[in-house]
Formats: structure tokens, sequence, C-alpha cells
């Protein structure tokens, strides 16, 4: 029996050749997907790292923003305390100045009245020493001239001038106008003759050298005792030994 050759068996068998490329295609294509497959890989890992350094960024940037909100609220926290110490010390500031301004008006009001105390004391020692320089002249000049002194008193006791010369005639009779004059029997004293002296001291208590304290109270005596010079003298004439 003949063997059987195709009839297409030249162009089959010329199509092998192809069929090795297409193999070998085939076989590199193959290969592709293995490569993808590593390039997949790296840019997975890629992402993974790019992922991680975002992480990172991310946790840096939020341990960062949680520094800076730490630090402002610090900051913030500081300035407070510092504007409560400055408010703190201001307060201190001012309670301390009107602390020393109130002890200076306290002591400049002391000071005040100290300085009025002493002025009102200068014053009246003054004062003091002038009434008693006008009373040494006063006196003085009532032992030169005690009719003088008599004269100028006696309107305080309602004695018009027309009393005078009964007055004068009355007291030249009893002392002659002698301040110190002692009637040396009876004890009485003074110009106007008191009986007992002592009487006098009702007008002051120098009544033995003070010719107007005995003039006072020989005016106020006649007065309560006969109304008048003029009738203290008519009494006194009409009596003997003379006395009022």
């Amino acid at each position: 029996m003949a063997r059987y050759t195709a009839r297409h068996a030249p162009r089959h068998a010329a199509a092998l050749p192809e069929r090795s490329g297409l193999r070998r295609a085939l076989a590199a294509t193959a290969t592709r997907p293995v490569l993808a497959s590593g390039a997949v890989a790296a840019v997975l890992a890629g992402s993974a790292l790019v992922v991680s350094v975002g992480e990172d960024q991310a946790r840096a940037e939020a341990m960062t923003f949680a520094v800076d909100g730490l630090t402002e609220q610090t900051s913030t926290e500081q300035l407070a305390a510092e504007e409560e110490d400055a408010a703190r010390v201001a307060t201190a500031r001012t309670d301390t100045n009107a602390a020393r301004s109130a002890v200076a008006a306290r002591d400049a009001e002391r000071a005040r009245l100290a300085a009025a105390k002493a002025l009102a004391a200068r014053q009246a020692k003054a004062k003091a020493a002038a009434r008693a320089a006008e009373r040494k002249r006063i006196v003085a000049n009532a032992k030169k001239d005690p009719k003088a002194a008599a004269r100028q008193l006696m309107p305080e006791y309602g004695f018009g001038a027309g009393q005078w010369s009964c007055l004068d005639r009355l007291w030249i009779g009893e002392s002659g106008w002698k301040w110190n004059a002692e009637n040396p029997s009876s004890g009485a004293y003074g110009i106007p003759q008191s009986l007992p002296a002592r009487k006098m001291a009702t007008m002051g208590d120098d009544y033995r050298t003070n010719p107007v304290t005995q003039i006072r109270w020989g005016l106020d005596y006649i007065k309560k005792a006969y109304g008048t010079p003029c009738n203290a003298l008519s009494k006194w004439n009409s009596r003997s030994p003379h006395w009022y």
C-alpha cells in the first residue's frame, strides 16, 4: 500500500517555524506578567512607602499641631499669669500708694493740729502776758494816781461825775487815798478802809497791793450799802468817830 502524502503537507511543514516563533512569542508573552507582577509589587511597595511616608508626615503634622496647640495654650496661660501678676502688682502698688497717702495725710493733719495748738498756746501766752503787763501798768499808774483810776471806774457802778467830789472827800477822810493805809486800832486796810481787809478778796487776791482791786471793792460796797458816794459821805459825817 502506498504511503499517504497529504496534499498540503509542504504548507503545513513550512508553517512549523512560524508556530515555533509563535511559541517563542507566546513564551515571551507568558513571561511578561511576571515582569508586570514585579512592577506592580514595586509600585505597591512604592505606594506603601508613600503611604508610610504620608502617615509619618501626617503624624508629624499632627504632633506639630499638638505641640503648636500646647505651645499656644502654654503661651496663653503664661500671658494670663503674667497679666494676673501685673494686675496683682498694680493693685499692691495702688494699695501701697493709698496707704502712704493716708499716712502722709494723717501726719500732715497731726502736724497741722500740733501747729495750730502751738500757735493757740503762743497766742494765749501772749494775751496773758499782755494782760499781765496791762494790769501791772494800771496798778503802777493807780499807785501813782489812785484818784484817776477811781474816776475811770465810777461809771461801771452807775456813778456820774456829780458823785466824784463826795467820793473824794469820803476816802480822803478814811485813808488819804493810800493803798497801804492801815488803821492801827481796828485793822481796817486800804483806800476804802475795809474791815477786815480780807473782805476785799472778793475782787481779787491782790487786794493788799493793788489799788484798783481796793477801789472796785469800795465802789461796790458804797452802791450796795448807801446807793451813792454822797449818801455814804452824809452818813460818815453824821457819825463820830467817822465811819461808813
